[in-house]
This record gives structure tokens, C-alpha cells and sequence, in this order.
């Protein structure tokens, strides 16, 4: 007779730690360490928060935290795993802070780092590494967010007196919503066209002045800059966004951040990538890791939700169910299960999707693949990837944080039980360091493409074109529909009734859905593309007609990797009781996707209504197995105590106590 499993719970917070465990715990003491911070955001001014935060972020400078991924040489861990793995534990605490390491560290360090050269690195890394030099990443305009390449503000080379003039050429074309700008940046990574002897060579970086002096507080504006703040946000208060004007600013000629390209002292320009348009893709691509630290912070900050959510499901009675004598716990109704253990098996696959990336943006960024015969290929897989996730796991933290909200009734509408801050400050996360739903057209480009190497050089309608000539043959054999169900037959062997036949928790079945529904969407997209084009039809007009069945099928994709992720994951482990447990929120993951996307399985003939009905069945069997379970599996996270707050909510015996079990 089998009996129920258990958690092994240190082995199962090893196991989500990883093979930067150390990492993460450091980054724990810290954030109990300055858990007042959390308290800080509501009771303090803006100024005064602001300044806190800043005080905080120097601080864990101070013990190697928000430095691991810069070289040893300038006073770095050369880690960069390790410094993606401290970032989104950052994300357990106040996220104020987290957006502001991320700001210092990860886009204006990153860009110093990825963007410039020895002389750059040995100038501004070792100042700006232990937090004496604040910066910002001045990228963003009023009249241009995600279409990068359009930016207004030029930097002209005037040859003469060997610098740059940089200006904010047209009136929607300031800088704005930059993060440190408004308040403590000296310095910033200014985004702008680059123009010499009359001709545009595309948007490049510059390291330019925004203040005299140095220094909290920092100094005036410099000559030449307008600084304004962005005012109060829905959010991240503790983050002094602002908007920059730049008239006819001069920076020396080594102020452009030359690794692609440079500009000599005569003004003639030279890069060794001869097409613009990959030029610039290449130099985004380098700053990828940006968008792998927003997706696994919204992951983290949704198993801070959930840890408080279920946690109180486990204390809080309501109502006379089975007793007569005592109410029912909240998580003892089923549909208090299916609201919340369907969110805690996505954020477990998501954890273990966002796993995979970071460690293929470690291998990329740490020149395991440099000289590799597809080391381009797998740079551009990266960066779709990488978009993915992010956009999968932050609308995840936007959808788990209000349920959980929800879950927890009025209690969970007071700020102390972390809900407020919560939906507050990840709310933006969606949209920063690329919306998600252009994040997903992204995806979809390098889908249709194969990454080829074409795929730097194309814009929105040259990939049209590319699409609708030659890939589309590739595309559209690929995914016919007998080449579709050959290859699902190699996953799942069955003959045609394999997804009639197989069991639900077989997790080839489970994968061998999800690729079938991926590789026909992206067939349907391509071929609507090529007919569009065929017809005559204007490829702006052909991309603007698919681009929902594009997100969709790019969303699918995604939606497969995250499977595969965490089946490669489970069958990794060493058999016993926290394999059994996983597996169980494998199945919930897996079936929940389909059930949640049921009506499209069933119009192609995949999910019959019977089926169908089993599946929703078998996903409550599911929440009702995991139930007893669901407490330890928050506690897997990790997330310190103190970092909950909700002292009262989930009965901490202390502010510094553990959880008590119902």
C-alpha cells in the first residue's frame, strides 16, 4: 500500500538554490539585515525614501552582493551567474531596492561593461562597482520606447575639436523614466544617433555628465543638461526616475562606448560589422541580461504572494463545512486549491524555465560558446529565450500577485501583508526592459527565421519578406500536417489515436501537446504571411493582420520550453518522495496549460469533450494531493520570514518567528 509523500524541505530549497546556494543566502542576511526598509517605504517622505534606498544599495555594495558579475580585476566577483541569482533573490525584499541595484549595476554597469572597452572598464567599473559613482541608462524617450532605432537625440562629431555634440533634437525626443536620473546619477549611458560629416551611422552610446560634483545629493545639472523628475509613480518610489534634455552637450571623442564601433580623431568611423542594422541588434544583445533579471524577479516576487497567500489559507477558518465544531480552512475548500496550487505549480516551472536561461546567459556572457561553429545562433536563441521568459514570468507575478491578494480577503488589502507594495512595484515589470507582447513578436521573428543570421538585419517588415520567400518553405513543410503528427508520433508512439490513447500524466503526452499546438500555430502564421504577400498585399498591413495568431504562437512556444524545463528537471532527481511531489506539480502545470487552452485543442482535433472533463477532473485530484503538501512548498522558497511581514495574518510568533503550521 503506497502512502502519501513528503517534503524533504532543506533538500528542496537545495535544489531550487542551486549551484549558487551561498549566493542566495547572503543575499537573505542582507535583506533581513535591512528589513526595516519595508516599513521605511510607507512611513518616509519620497525624498527621504529615496535617499534610503540609496544609502541601502551602497551598503550591500559594500558586501559583494550587487558586484559579482563585473571582472576580478576591477574589483568584481567574475561570476555572472552568481550575480543573476543575487539579483532575484533581491527580489524577496523591497523591490525599490532591487530596481535600483538593477539600475546601477545591471544597465548602467552593464552597458560600461558589455558596450565599452579596457580604457572605459578601468575608468568608471571600480567607482561604480562599489556604489562612490551613481550612473543611469539614458535609453528611453517620450517618443520612442520599444522602436529603439528611432530615437531623436544626436551626437554629432565635430572633428575639430575631437568631441561629440549631443542633443535632444525634437521636443518628444528627451529622455525620460530613467531610473537614478532624478536624483543621484553623476553620470549616464546616453543612447543617441551618431552622425559624422553629415551621416547617420545608427543609435550608438555615450558616457556623458548629467552633474557637477559628487557625492550623495550629487551636484547641479551639468552645463548643457535639463533635469526633471518624473513625479510620483504607481510604484518604486524609491527609484528617482527622470526625464533628461541635452543642448549641445560636449563629451570628448573616447566618451562613445567604442567595442562596435569607433570614431578616430579625423572623424572617420569604422566598424567591423559593415550592416546597421545588425550593428544595433548586436549591441542590444549584449545588454540581455537586463531582461533575464526583470523575468526572474517577477518569479520571485510571485512566491513571496504565494508564500503569504497560502500560508494564511493554512490559519484562516471560515464557515462550518465538515464540522460542526470548528470552521473550515480556507485551503481545505477545493476551490480555494484550484485559485492558488495551480499558481504554485507555474511558479515552480517558471523558476525552473528562468533556471535554464540564466544559465545560458552565464555560458554566452562568460565565452563558453566564443569560437563555437553556431555561436551566433545560440547568442540569438538566448535572446529570444530570454524575451520569453521575462514576458511569461512577469505577467505570472501580475496574475499570481492579485489572486493571492484576493485569497486573502481584506487582511490581504492592508499594506503590512505586502500585497500593496507587491502589485505596486511589479506592476511596471511587464512593460520595462521590453514590453511584453513586443518581447513575444521578438520570439516569434526568430521562430520563423531559425535565428538565421539574416535575422539581426531585418526590421518588423523585412522579416515580412524573409517570412514570405525562402524560410516560408522551410516553415510551412516543417509544420504540415503530416511532417506535425510524424514527429509527435516519435514523442508519443500510439498511431493516430496518440493523444486519445495516452495517459494524462505521461509527460511526453503532456510535451507532445504543447508541441503540436506551437509548431501548427507558427505553420498558420507563416502561411497567412506568404499569402498576404503573394496577394499584393502591403507587408506592414500582412504583419498588422496575423499579429495576434504571431503573439499566440510565440506564446506557445514559450509555453513548451517552460514544460520541457521542468520535465528535464524532475527527470534529473534522484528517485525518492520530493521527485514524487515535483512530478505531482509537474501534471498540475502541465494540465492546467491545456485545460487553460482547451478550446483551441479541441477546434483542431487534439482534446476530445471527454477528455477534455477527465482533464479538469484530474487537475482538482491534483490540488487535493498537493493540498497537505502546499505549505512546505512555500516554505521551499526560502523566503525569510521577515521579508512576509503579515505578523498577524500568518501567526508568526515574532517579527523574526517561523510560520506556524495549522
Amino acid at each position: 500500500m503506497s502512502t502519501d509523500p513528503s517534503v524533504d524541505l532543506a533538500a528542496l530549497t537545495a535544489l531550487l538554490d542551486g549551484r549558487y546556494a551561498e549566493v542566495r543566502d547572503l543575499v537573505r542576511t542582507n535583506l533581513v539585515k535591512y528589513a526595516s526598509v519595508l516599513e521605511e517605504a510607507e512611513t518616509l517622505d519620497r525624498a527621504a525614501f529615496r535617499e534610503r534606498v540609496r544609502d541601502l544599495v551602497v551598503e550591500m555594495a559594500a558586501t559583494g552582493q550587487t558586484g559579482m558579475g563585473f571582472p576580478e580585476q576591477y574589483g568584481g566577483g567574475g561570476d555572472i551567474g552568481a550575480s543573476l541569482a543575487a539579483f532575484e533573490t533581491l527580489a524577496f525584499g523591497d523591490l525599490s531596492v532591487l530596481v535600483k541595484v538593477g539600475v546601477q549595476f545591471g544597465l548602467f554597469g552593464g552597458a560600461i561593461l558589455q558596450l565599452g572597452t579596457e580604457p572605459h572598464h578601468a575608468a568608471y567599473l571600480p567607482d561604480l562597482i562599489t556604489g562612490r559613482l551613481m550612473g543611469c541608462f539614458a535609453m528611453t524617450e517620450t517618443g520612442h520606447g520599444s522602436n529603439v532605432q528611432a530615437l531623436g537625440t544626436v551626437a554629432t562629431y565635430d572633428a575639430e575639436a575631437g568631441e561629440f555634440v549631443i542633443t535632444t533634437t525634437e521636443p518628444d525626443a528627451n529622455k525620460d523614466y530613467i531610473g537614478n536620473a532624478a536624483a543621484h546619477a553623476e553620470l549616464a549611458v546616453v543612447f543617441a544617433q551618431l552622425e559624422v560629416a553629415g551621416e547617420r551611422h545608427g543609435v550608438h552610446a555615450f558616457v556623458v555628465p548629467i552633474r557637477t560634483g559628487a557625492g550623495p545629493g550629487a551636484g547641479k545639472p551639468a552645463p548643457g543638461v535639463s533635469i526633471e523628475d518624473d513625479g510620483l509613480k504607481m510604484g518604486l518610489n524609491g527609484v528617482d526616475n527622470g526625464r533628461l534634455w541635452f543642448d549641445h552637450v560636449r563629451v570628448p571623442r573616447e566618451a562613445l562606448l567604442n567595442r562596435f564601433a569607433d570614431v578616430s580623431e579625423d572623424g572617420t568611423y569604422s566598424s567591423d560589422i559593415d550592416n546597421p542594422d545588425r550593428r544595433f541588434f548586436t549591441m542590444l544583445g549584449t545588454l540581455v541580461q537586463g531582461r533575464v533579471c526583470v523575468g526572474g524577479a517577477g518569479i520571485n516576487a510571485s512566491k513571496v504572494a504565494l508564500a503569504v497567500a497560502i500560508r494564511y489559507a493554512l490559519r484562516r477558518r471560515q464557515f462550518e463545512a465538515t464540522s460542526q465544531d470548528q470552521e473550515e480552512l480556507l485551503l481545505d475548500y477545493g476551490q480555494h486549491q484550484r485559485r492558488l496550487l495551480p499558481l504554485l505549480a507555474h511558479t515552480y516551472a517558471l523558476h525552473f524555465a528562468q533556471e535554464v536561461v540564466a544559465g545560458e546567459c552565464h555560458r554566452v556572457f562568460s565565452g563558453e560558446v566564443d569560437g563555437d561553429p553556431d555561436e551566433q545562433k545560440q547568442r540569438r536563441e538566448l535572446e529570444s529565450r530570454a524575451a520569453g521568459t521575462k514576458a511569461l514570468g512577469t505577467w505570472h507575478a501580475t496574475r499570481t500577485i492579485q489572486e493571492c491578494r484576493e485569497a486573502c480577503g481584506g487582511a490581504g488589502y492592508l499594506a503590512e501583508n505586502r500585497f500593496t507594495a507587491l502589485k505596486a512595484d511589479t506592476d511596471v515589470f511587464t512593460t520595462f526592459e521590453g514590453d511584453n507582447t513586443v518581447l513575444l513578436q521578438l520570439v516569434a521573428k526568430g521562430l520563423l527565421t531559425d535565428y538565421a543570421s539574416e535575422f539581426e538585419e531585418l526590421d518588423q517588415l523585412g522579416m515580412v519578406r524573409y517570412v514570405a520567400g525562402l524560410a516560408v518553405e522551410t516553415v510551412v513543410e516543417r509544420t504540415s500536417a503530416h511532417n506535425l503528427l510524424e514527429r509527435v508520433r516519435d514523442l508519443l508512439p500510439g498511431g493516430d489515436e496518440w493523444d486519445q490513447e495516452a495517459g494524462l500524466f505521461d509527460s511526453a503526452y503532456q510535451q507532445a501537446m504543447l508541441q503540436f499546438r506551437e509548431e501548427h500555430m507558427l505553420g498558420g502564421v507563416a502561411r497567412r504571411l506568404k499569402r498576404g504577400i503573394d496577394e499584393g498585399v502591403n507587408p506592414g498591413e500582412v504583419f498588422s493582420l496575423v499579429q495576434d495568431h504571431v503573439i499566440h504562437a510565440a506564446r506557445a512556444h514559450v509555453e513548451r520550453l517552460v514544460l520541457d524545463a521542468f520535465v528535464d528537471k524532475v527527470d534529473a532527481m534522484e528517485d525518492g518522495d520530493n521527485k514524487v511531489v515535483l512530478g505531482m506539480l509537474l501534471d498540475l502545470h502541465a494540465l492546467s496549460v491545456i485545460e487553460a487552452d482547451r478550446a483551441w485543442f479541441m477546434e483542431h482535433g487534439r482534446l476530445t469533450a471527454s477528455r477534455s472533463k477527465a482533464i479538469s477532473r484530474e487537475v482538482n485530484a491534483l490540488c487535493r494531493r498537493l493540498r497537505p503538501l502546499a505549505g512546505d512548498l512555500v516554505d521551499a522558497f526560502g523566503v525569510p520570514p521577515e521579508m512576509l511581514r503579515s505578523a498577524e495574518l500568518l501567526g508568526l510568533s515574532d517579527r523574526t518567528g517561523s510560520p506556524r503550521t495549522a
